[in-house]
């Protein structure tokens, strides 16, 4: 039976106000090194647990918030904000993403950028669409890309590798961006505003919604050694459009 995420693309954008409450955006918290927790993050994390356990009870959940658990068949994977150093900076570039998992696959996912009321979206097998409009890759020749990569604030010990990849995909590409919101990185290679990304270690909850969304644009992703991506523990991801991701994937697999 299909499920209808009107409801869940609604709790989704609802969560808007908190993300706007600079009260909340000001109460910030260190988790580590170069990593932030803000109010804002918790109340999502609550607030959509709570909206989506009404929704659908029998759907686990599984958050950047949350204290990890047994991992359910069927999972919500939640970051509450994608992008929380530049929250507390005011940078706007930020994302609220919730992804359906059945079986390690993922079945829906949706990005929402409060910033820009854009909302990002994939049911597998319906496409992508941005703010209900029918979205694609632009698969340009790597001299014309323009290509995200991460680097990883909270893993500094790891920069040269990621600076090493990225002089060499610089060297080959238009230019290079940090948007540093992982899940809006991947949602503009997925509506073509950027052609592809790559970062040595994210978190599910970083990529899960984005990468449906991707797949459906047109895009591809596998981690740095040419797998799929799983959804149940860290790893790395090179995507892009077919193109970029077989530019990309060349380039980190030389390292």
């Amino acid at each position: 039976m299909s499920m209808d995420f009107a409801p869940v693309i609604d709790a989704v954008r609802s969560t808007r106000p908190i993300i706007f409450d600079k009260a909340l955006s000001s109460s910030v918290k260190m988790k580590g090194e170069a990593d932030f927790v803000t109010e804002v993050d918790l109340r999502i994390s609550e607030h959509l647990k709570q909206q989506l356990g009404a929704l659908h009870p029998e759907i686990g959940f599984m958050s950047e918030e949350e204290e990890p658990g047994e991992l359910a068949r069927r999972r919500w994977i939640l970051d509450p904000i994608d992008g929380t150093t530049n929250l507390v900076f005011g940078y706007n570039m930020s994302s609220v993403s919730l992804a359906l998992v059945e079986d390690e696959r993922p079945v829906f996912g949706v990005v929402y950028n409060p910033f820009a009321d854009e909302v990002f979206c994939a049911e597998a097998g319906r496409g992508a669409t941005l703010n209900g409009a029918p979205i694609a890759v632009v698969d340009r020749p790597v001299d014309g890309c323009l290509i995200e990569f991460g680097a990883g604030s909270t893993r500094k010990h790891e920069a040269d590798e990621a600076f090493d990849v990225a002089k060499n995909v610089f060297k080959h590409c238009l230019d290079l961006r940090r948007i540093c919101s992982s899940a809006l990185a991947i949602c503009f290679v997925a509506c073509g505003r950027i052609n592809g990304y790559f970062e040595k270690r994210l978190k599910p909850w970083d990529y899960a919604a984005a990468c449906l969304i991707l797949a459906e644009a047109g895009g591809q992703s596998s981690n740095w050694d040419g797998a799929p991506m799983q959804y149940a523990a860290p790893q790395s991801i090179v995507c892009g459009s077919p193109k970029a991701y077989a530019f990309l994937q060349e380039a980190v697999a030389a390292k």
